[in-house]
């Protein structure tokens, strides 16, 4: 059964160092942007959704630059304050979001579609730990995060997400 309400959490505070300009921003073939293509394929799924690490956004908590772990922080906050279940998150760049991913992330505990963990589902009651986590001195990757909490990944057999990190994989998403 699908806990409600769910936030939605778009984590858009990367460098887009490989892409070489902000890839939130680029256009894919449609003329419609990386981040738009992201919040549309998520907002069936939630009751409400974010932006974190931008400017219009949440801001990335407690600071800028802690990759997507501050922009999770941020969201996990917002959802407990705003009395959300939890938070299902996706990339900026990632203009997919599998119709059947939310069924199998859903639960007591948090869970990642295996080899994309920005694809994920993260319980509001988490807030407070990873405030924590973020204030200790690790380091701060999400992969460290999961294995601290003991999250899931799940898998999709035959599933094949687009990887866009440069500018040239536009047209092949």
């Amino acid at each position: 059964m699908r806990p409600s309400p769910l936030l939605g959490a778009i984590l858009a505070g990367g460098r887009s160092i490989r892409f070489g300009s902000d890839k939130a921003l680029a256009a894919m073939p449609d003329g419609r942007t990386l981040m738009e293509h992201a919040a549309s394929a998520l907002a069936p799924h939630v009751d409400a959704c974010v932006i974190c690490g931008r400017e219009g956004g949440l801001a990335d908590r407690p600071a800028p630059g802690l990759g997507p772990l501050g922009g999770l922080n941020a969201a996990l906050h917002h959802a407990a304050a705003g009395g959300f279940a939890g938070v299902l998150t996706t990339g900026c760049d990632m203009p997919v979001y599998p119709a059947a991913l939310p069924a199998l992330l859903l639960g007591p505990k948090a869970a990642v579609l295996e080899g994309q963990p920005l694809l994920g589902w993260w319980p509001s009651s988490l807030a407070p730990m990873l405030e924590v986590h973020l204030a200790e001195e690790n380091s701060r990757s999400i992969r460290g995060w999961m294995e601290r909490i003991g999250a899931r990944e799940v898998a999709i057999d035959g599933l094949v997400l687009p990887n866009i990190n440069r500018p040239g994989d536009l047209p092949r998403a």
